[in-house]
């Protein structure tokens, strides 16, 4: 009789870079030489695919690719490494996807530097703001909001607009601490809300709309929108990689098949952000060669 085959889970290879104590998907790679830095949260990390969309970009490009993706990760995880940062700074290019608002220490919460989704403490303004909620029944951010939309929906709008402003401001900062070319990835299952085209603000990357994305997007070389068609999610569930307990969690993850198309565009624009200057045109003996005109020399994408 066969032994029946057991669902298996990956092995990531948990490593860390610099100074910082985040662990990291593996294996570690070197720190030198030309790479392409990777940050962002559980899709650019790989969870439960074999082959993330970083590992499919070194790949195609040839340039090795460093994952700094993170498990549930928001932008405090980066900004309070600063290590990180100065990893970004000498890569030939630095692709970040665009992470939600929820996960990040505001005037209201605190939430872990490293574990962003974890949630420390309620400040003051929050408890007054919600006198009914007992904030010690909460460790993550995510049940914690869920909860506070049932207990008043009208005063989780006030944690809504600090929480969106906070992220603009920090995504900002982000960006003007990482030299040279930085490619923005909007990676969901829907387009980014706008009050013209409708939309929604309630799914990952949680509470960042077409207006914010506006407003950070000028600090970048590079905006990636993919939106992931339910066909493309339902087709790379079964090349999930996870075990029976995991079944939930995977589910909620956009597949394997969405992540060969992510790397197909960031492949393709960084080709284009990294090919070298056209070379001024020179005096020959027949007489000077005319200038080539200004749109043949920019080299910018900017994909909506």
């Amino acid at each position: 009789m066969n032994a029946e085959i057991q669902p298996r889970s990956l092995e990531y290879h948990p490593c860390r870079y610099g100074s910082s104590k985040i662990l990291f998907r593996g294996p570690a790679r070197r720190v030198r030489g030309d790479y392409i830095a990777f940050l962002g949260g559980s899709e650019t990390f790989g969870r439960f695919t074999e082959a993330p969309f970083p590992d499919i970009v070194e790949e195609s490009t040839g340039i090795t690719s460093i994952n700094l993706g993170c498990l549930r990760a928001g932008i405090d995880a980066y900004l309070t490494s600063p290590g990180l940062m100065d990893i970004c700074s000498m890569s030939q290019a630095t692709v970040i996807q665009v992470m939600g608002a929820a996960n990040m220490s505001n005037r209201f919460y605190t939430v872990d530097p490293r574990h962003n989704d974890h949630f420390l403490r309620a400040s003051k303004r929050f408890k007054e703001l919600f006198p009914d909620v007992d904030f010690t029944e909460f460790d993550q951010t995510g049940h914690m909001l869920t909860e506070l939309a049932r207990a008043g929906a009208d005063r989780l709008h006030q944690v809504r607009h600090e929480l969106q402003s906070a992220w603009v401001a920090r995504m900002r900062n982000m960006l003007r601490q990482i030299d040279g070319p930085k490619i923005l990835l909007w990676l969901s299952d829907h387009a980014p809300f706008s009050a013209a085209e409708g939309g929604t603000i309630c799914r990952d990357p949680l509470f960042v709309d077409r207006a914010m994305l506006n407003a950070v997007s000028e600090g970048a070389d590079a905006l990636i929108e993919i939106v992931a068609t339910r066909e493309e999610v339902e087709t790379g569930r079964d090349l999930l990689i996870h075990s029976d307990m995991e079944n939930g969690a995977a589910m909620e993850m956009l597949g394997p098949v969405v992540h060969d198309r992510v790397a197909k565009a960031i492949s393709s624009v960084i080709g284009d952000l990294l090919t070298p200057a056209l070379p001024q045109p020179t005096d020959d003996a027949a007489g000077a060669l005319p200038a080539p005109e200004a749109d043949d020399l920019d080299l910018n994408i900017f994909s909506n």
